[in-house]
């Protein structure tokens, strides 16, 4: 007994001396191994992971810590000592103040690799699963964003009414007043550069009298913003759809053509007898695209504004509208599996609820397309959904947000 104690605190004491080795403000040198989620640099010091904001994989840097826990540390870059051959000049003025952008300074086939690893990884780790091999859809690095939302800097003085737009900095609550995006289509790009009229003078970009902060859409010869012209049609696969700058929509209409042409071709290979259903259907754009391969649409959105624009765009169509809560759909909707061959789910960030999760893996259709914007959120999923009775099929990475750490993706999922 007393060997055993004595090996017991021994052990421990080494452990937490380890453990306390590290201190915030302590400088270290460290080798950077890989981009984590999220898109700092990771390297590790006695075993222990190591999170370095704008490193890049593959460098030796210079840090200091600046939190300290006890399975992991963040730290703050001081220095290169050996630069990554992945490392690159940003391109935007404002890289580094700006929180959109992170990940500017790493060379683009390097990030997409990275992600790639994330996503994988993810679905290994989290969800306990083997995934098929990632197929990679890429996207313009520049000039790709079509929807954005800025903070207005309102600047009244006398003989002005002057509107400044702004971004959420790194440092919170800090808004940065910016004149360009590299990130944002031409169209949104050409409004930040212009000059802000005098009080009389129309203003290019109206801003919402009761909001400091609204989204601006912007494609082709179609402009959109709240406090303006808010709802308008866009094109999209030669099809016109309508939007509104307020609601949600895909932020990036290069790949989202990508990714509803993949799901056109999923949707061919399930039972098209059968109706399809789409879930958290925001305007029905995924339905729109997919309506002639199905008798009949059923739709659930719990945003009810953007239910009736679903309801506009589906016009024609043989569709019923659910427009209630995630956590209600397994009692009106989802135990009428017999009824649907196949089905499309695009949750918001968190995922699925539990028990909307759980019912999908009960009573889904055969043939299931989730799109996810987080690659945790999918993990778990997938392992509710093949406990259910699923097997993953197909895993694709859409680059939906290029310089950045997003992770945009569509897993497919057959009984």
């Amino acid at each position: 007994m007393k060997k055993n104690k004595a090996q017991y605190f021994r052990k421990n004491f080494i452990i937490l001396s380890i453990l306390h080795l590290m201190a915030v403000g302590d400088v270290y040198k460290l080798r950077l191994e890989s981009i984590a989620p999220g898109g700092d640099a990771l390297g590790r010091l006695e075993g222990k992971p190591v999170f370095v904001e704008s490193g890049a994989p593959n460098e030796t840097v210079c840090c200091r810590i600046i939190q300290e826990h006890n399975t992991w540390a963040r730290a703050e870059l001081l220095e290169i000592i050996e630069q990554s051959p992945s490392r690159v000049p940003p391109v935007c003025t404002f890289y580094g103040l700006c929180g959109g952008c992170n990940l500017q300074h790493i060379d683009y086939e390097t990030q997409l690799a990275a992600k790639t690893a994330i996503l994988k990884d993810s679905l290994t780790r989290i969800g306990g699963l083997q995934p098929p091999e990632t197929e990679v859809f890429s996207s313009p690095q520049w000039e790709y964003r079509n929807r954005m939302q800025f903070h207005c800097l309102r600047q009244k003085a006398k003989d002005s009414d002057i509107h400044q737009y702004a971004l959420m900095g790194r440092k919170s609550g800090e808004l940065i007043e910016i004149n360009d995006c590299p990130v944002a289509v031409a169209g949104i790009r050409e409004l930040l550069k212009t000059p802000k009229g005098k009080k009389g003078e129309e203003n290019k970009l109206p801003i919402p009298v009761e909001k400091d902060r609204f989204t601006v859409f912007s494609k082709d010869d179609v402009l959109l913003s709240e406090g303006g012209r808010q709802k308008g049609k866009i094109t999209l696969l030669e099809k016109e759809i309508s939007i509104d700058a307020g609601l949600f929509f895909q932020s990036n209409c290069f790949m989202l053509e990508k990714l509803i042409t993949q799901l056109r071709a999923i949707a061919a290979d399930a039972d098209n007898s059968k109706p399809m259903a789409d879930l958290y259907c925001g305007v029905g754009t995924f339905s729109f695209y997919l309506k002639e391969s199905f008798p009949k649409i059923i739709l659930a959105e719990e945003n009810k504004t953007a239910v009736s624009l679903a309801r506009e765009n589906l016009r024609g169509t043989e569709a019923e509208f659910f427009a209630v809560r995630d956590t209600n759909w397994q009692n009106d909707l989802l135990r009428r599996r017999d009824e649907f061959g196949f089905a499309v789910v695009d949750p918001p960030r968190a995922g699925l609820a539990p028990k909307t999760a759980a019912a999908l893996a009960r009573e889904g259709s055969p043939v299931l397309a989730y799109v996810s914007c987080d690659a945790a959120s999918l993990a778990r999923d997938s392992k509710i959904l093949t406990n259910g009775g699923y097997k993953i099929k197909k895993l694709i990475f859409f680059d939906f947000y290029p310089q950045t750490a997003h992770i945009e993706s569509l897993a497919v999922f057959k009984r």
